[in-house]
């Protein structure tokens, strides 16, 4: 193959791929979306404000469940846990005791029926007491098989598995493959119908299966290849998703993987041969399980924001207590600006974590706004601070920040797991969407419209013909919508009065929103279709409007205090404050870096690097994982030991 006909393929590839991820996505905004609005100009302050409370009864449910769970949770030594790598099977048996497993399970299938909010609050109580256990009923309840049967299921497949889910029948999810991350196009497990239509035999193999190793029910998806109908026409298969009893014949657990962090986390390699799963385990039709992921992850990944939000709490509890008790130069260490200002980054970014968590489980629980935006940005956002806050914390924590919690104990002194929050909280930049693919999804849906308005203009296949039509449809969008982004409600020095000092950041908000979509726009401008491939821009413009979406969270948290826990409301207004003016530096910065940049220089530098222009430099080092392996194994035909080991009863 020449490589004139290589680059051909590789470009079909790419098509293909990007092809098969934006008819997965949810196209249709039938709901509004106040993150949507941030990136479009249009700061809708009514649609977050105020914040949808939950209702009595549901919020009632909730907190007893979680005085319960706390309860429960203090009697767990979380060292054992980090020590032993393994959830002892009594700490099972006591969750599914308090129903822990079908928190988010509706009443009538035998789960609690809990809110978002009170779920993931429930989270961030078992992540402070371990993260290994926080992923084990996330992933069980907010990925697993709960959440896609309970959106997609028949009412046949919810009376068969969401009771036996709720009363702690461990799931997982899997879909990631040795060679296969966010590319979904490029599956390898196949699912084949048998000729009688009544089962399907799924082959392949699923890598980093969180729950793999312990769990009952998994959630599979395996490509259906196209067969023929009984009425002689054709069916085009595709990606599918099925419900499978992990103890079928022919499924093995190859390995039980670790990881530098979640030392406990039940995550392993599993391999299908010839497995038989019934054609009623389908969820949904073929080829909707891509669909039926993504619409998974939506309110998913709202698991990790509450998780990061209860690392935050616990880091400024830590750097609190030792900063006033840790003296220096005849005070305190706090006292001193230095460390003084980590501790008011961890406060007031801590804050903010849990605006962000409990607006978006609030807005996703009243069901009227369409919160793909929100989750996405709350993942992203949250996942990034407190990776942040956690590194501040070792700082602040000094030598005893880096030392280990088994260390301490035998010193004598008082055992402070930082460095082990460090290495639990690095996997969430990377679980359910790196942050650079989620920059990629986020700004996807934040140019939605720009992309819908374009046309032809933003592909890269179009012709000229094309393209001067799309010219001329696009003009008209952008004649109605430009004017708007000149002049709001920010620009007058009055707006917002009712929330007082809150106001000024209510009115950057919306100047900075107007302001962002000036900038996309200009970017859509000069580089068309080509606007993808500048991944930086992108980054860049997701990462303000995560800041926005960040501050208004905050300030509508403040406002909601008010009314509901007006003893600390002035306190909250101070936090929201902080919070603002630092993020209000970080989107200047990032607004500036968005045209004046290295990225030029940075995309040679890198085809260069690649082409191994610069190996010189690599000289003068040992590489000690020569020879240990291929940078991407392939599958043995050789059997292994099944290292699958469920839980006790």
């Amino acid at each position: 193959m020449s490589i004139d006909d290589r680059l051909s393929t590789e470009r079909v590839d790419e098509k293909a791929a990007r092809q098969v991820a934006e008819d997965a996505r949810e196209q249709a905004w039938e709901r509004p979306s106040f993150a949507k609005g941030l990136y479009m100009g249009d700061f809708n302050w009514a649609l977050i404000h105020p914040q949808p409370q939950p209702d009595a009864e549901v919020a009632a449910r909730g907190a007893a469940f979680l005085k319960e769970l706390r309860a429960a949770l203090e009697g767990f030594d979380a060292a054992l846990i980090e020590r032993e790598a393994r959830i002892p099977d009594a700490y099972i048996r006591t969750l599914r005791e308090i129903g822990a497993f079908g928190m988010k399970i509706p009443l009538k299938y035998g789960g609690l029926g809990l809110s978002l909010l009170d779920y993931g609050r429930a989270l961030m109580l078992v992540g402070t007491v371990s993260p290994s256990m926080g992923a084990l009923l996330s992933a069980h309840q907010s990925i697993g098989v709960p959440e896609p049967v309970k959106m997609f299921g028949s009412e046949e497949q919810k009376q068969a598995f969401l009771p036996r889910c709720a009363a702690g029948a461990i799931s997982a999810f899997l879909l990631t493959e040795n060679d296969v991350g966010s590319d979904p196009a490029r599956l390898g497990t196949t699912a084949t119908l048998s000729e009688d239509g009544k089962s399907y035999s799924i082959n392949g193999a699923k890598l980093w299966t969180t729950n793999g190793v312990v769990a009952e029910l998994l959630v599979v998806m395996a490509a259906v290849p196209g067969h023929r109908l009984p009425d002689g026409s054709m069916a085009r298969g595709g990606i599918s998703a099925f419900v499978v009893e992990a103890d079928s014949p022919g499924i093995t657990v190859e390995n039980r993987n670790a990881f530098m962090g979640l030392r406990g986390i039940e995550n392993g390699v599993t391999r299908f041969r010839d497995v038989v799963v019934p054609a009623e385990n389908r969820l949904g039709k073929e080829g909707a399980g891509l669909k039926i992921a993504l619409s998974t992850l939506n309110t998913g990944r709202l698991s990790i924001p509450a998780m990061c939000a209860g690392a935050g709490k616990w880091s400024l509890k830590i750097a609190r207590e030792w900063s006033n008790a840790r003296v220096q130069w005849g005070k305190p260490v706090g006292e001193h600006e230095a460390v003084g200002q980590k501790i008011a980054y961890i406060a007031a970014s801590t804050f903010a974590l849990e605006s962000v968590f409990e607006l978006s489980a609030g807005l996703a629980d009243a069901g009227m706004k369409d919160v793909r935006i929100e989750a996405a940005l709350a993942k992203l956002f949250s996942s990034e601070v407190s990776c942040k806050i956690a590194d501040e914390l070792v700082q602040i924590r000094g030598g005893r920040g880096y030392e280990t919690a088994d260390s301490q104990r035998a010193r004598g002194e008082r055992v402070v797991p930082v460095e082990q929050l460090q290495r639990d909280l690095r996997i969430n930049r990377i679980f359910e969407g790196s942050t650079e693919i989620m920059h990629l999804l986020i700004a996807r849906e934040a140019v939605d419209a720009h992309l819908k308005a374009a046309g032809d203009l933003a592909s890269k296949d179009a012709d000229l013909q094309a393209k001067a039509k799309a010219a001329l449809g696009a003009s008209g969008f952008y004649a109605k919508w430009l004017p708007t982004l000149a002049v709001g409600t920010g620009l007058l020095p009055n707006s917002y009065s009712a929330h007082g000092r809150l106001a000024p950041y209510l009115r950057l908000i919306e100047r900075s929103s107007r302001r962002l979509a000036r900038h996309t726009f200009a970017g859509m401008a000069t580089w068309q279709a080509g606007m993808e491939s500048h991944q930086a821009f992108l980054g860049r413009v997701v990462d303000i409007g995560a800041e926005l979406f960040a501050m208004a969270a905050c300030i509508s948290r403040v406002e909601l205090m008010r009314a509901t826990d007006p003893g600390h409301a002035d306190s909250a207004e101070l936090l929201a404050i902080a919070f603002c003016e630092q993020s209000e530096h970080r989107c200047e910065a990032l607004f500036k870096e968005l045209w004046a940049n290295s990225d030029k220089t940075d995309r040679k530098l890198t085809k260069r690097v690649l082409a191994g222009d610069f190996e010189w430099l690599e000289s003068g080092i040992i590489d000690t994982s020569e020879g240990t392996g291929e940078w991407i194994a392939g599958w043995s035909d050789e059997p292994l030991p099944d290292r699958r080991r469920p839980y006790g009863g």
